[in-house]
């Protein structure tokens, strides 16, 4: 059995998506104005996801197209009620200790409601080799913590050296601050994860390719005396009948073209990244409709760089599935689906009501029981 700090939870974090980077779509690879990635379009998914009961949602990152990913999340931050908000930054674009404290006010406005998603890949307009960016985000990492858990940050390293007092920046959060999610497949990126973060996230992948991703990451964890936790960002299409779902996958591709869905994978800036390569061959090994096995859907790759791949199916084919995953030690869940609103109300419909959902940064006790409304940073843990 694979270990997994939280298997003795008999939930799960179900999350959504907040397509921020104009990544929302009735056809694939066709632009309709009413669905850009506006602040109303995006902020309505948002609060849309908190009132249907998802858990956690993923603000993601990028330079190309969408909004900034932390001005977004504060803004949304005091109009939500019990979901919690997983922001992506992007180590090495925001100076470690401005971005301590960025995350540190944050985490105050959501009451401890706050997870990261820590991306590794080149900023925009540079070009860095795997190891050395992943060095660089291990850097940014261990000054965040030492920020948000220590007197003063006291670093040496290949690329940040400070010696600063830290008294503004401690989060709501206590025991470490908020939880790190972090998805990568390259040597460096998995020595990483097992070393410093908290939920190691994987692509959609056959059972026997995500077992053996899990077994790989608890191994090197336990080099560090370490567990993480596993999550699998995925989209769906779920509708009262497995052929509806199919017809509903058929629909959204079926407006495509390849040299357009060709150029949409090779644009983004993890484009040439292993995990990607990873998707590319899930799909080249899928059957004519695209299925690689019994309801995981290649297709949605076609036009996507990162995640590639779609559960499609009944509501008891899609449970059967989630289930599968929970069995194997997943416990954390990020879906996404085309249109995004209506793929949200649906899956809540259909799916939600059947599995019981839980807050990780809660079940791991990250957040202060009655905590005293004091000045940002006092009567924090040091």
């Amino acid at each position: 059995m694979i270990p997994v700090r939280s298997r003795h939870l008999d939930g799960a974090e179900v999350s959504w998506f907040a397509p921020i980077c104009n990544g929302d779509f009735e056809y694939m690879g066709v632009h309709d104005n009413s669905l850009k990635s506006t602040w109303e379009n995006a902020s309505n998914i948002l609060l849309t996801a908190d009132k249907l009961g998802y858990r956690n949602i993923l603000c993601p990152s990028s330079y190309q197209v969408g909004q900034d990913t932390l001005t977004f999340a504060s803004a949304c931050a005091p109009l939500t009620k019990n979901i919690n908000l997983l922001a992506a930054i992007r180590c090495g674009e925001v100076h470690p200790p401005m971005l301590a404290r960025t995350v540190a006010t944050l985490d105050h406005i959501l009451k401890g409601r706050l997870t990261l998603n820590i991306i590794s890949s080149n900023l925009p307009g540079t070009e860095m080799e795997s190891a050395a960016r992943y060095q660089r985000s291990r850097e940014v990492i261990q000054i965040l913590k030492q920020a948000w858990t220590q007197d003063e940050i006291n670093f040496q390293g290949e690329y940040y050296n400070f010696k600063l007092p830290t008294e503004a920046v401690k989060p709501y959060q206590q025991n470490g601050g908020p939880l790190l999610y972090f998805g990568g497949y390259s040597p460096p990126g998995v020595d990483l994860c097992a070393e410093h973060c908290d939920v190691y996230l994987m692509w959609p992948e056959t059972e026997e390719r995500l077992h053996e991703l899990m077994t790989n990451m608890s191994q090197k964890a336990a080099a560090y005396g370490r567990t993480v936790d596993f999550g699998l960002r995925i989209h769906v299409i779920v509708r009262e009948t497995e052929a509806e779902a199919k017809a509903a996958a058929r629909k959204l591709m079926s407006k495509l073209d390849a040299e357009l869905g060709k150029d949409i994978r090779e644009r983004a800036l993890d484009a040439k990244s292993y995990g990607v390569s990873r998707q590319a061959e899930m799909r080249d090994a899928a059957d004519l409709d695209g299925f690689v096995e019994p309801h995981l859907w290649t297709g949605i790759g076609r036009a996507r760089s990162g995640c590639g791949a779609a559960l499609v199916g009944n509501p008891a084919q899609i449970l059967a599935k989630i289930q599968g995953y929970m069995d194997m030690g997943i416990r954390s869940f990020i879906f996404s689906g085309y249109p995004h609103l209506q793929e949200c109300e649906l899956f809540a419909k259909h799916i939600l009501p059947h599995i019981k959902t839980i807050s990780l940064p809660e079940e791991l006790g990250r957040i202060p029981i009655e905590t005293p409304l004091t000045p940002l940073g006092a009567g924090q843990r040091k």
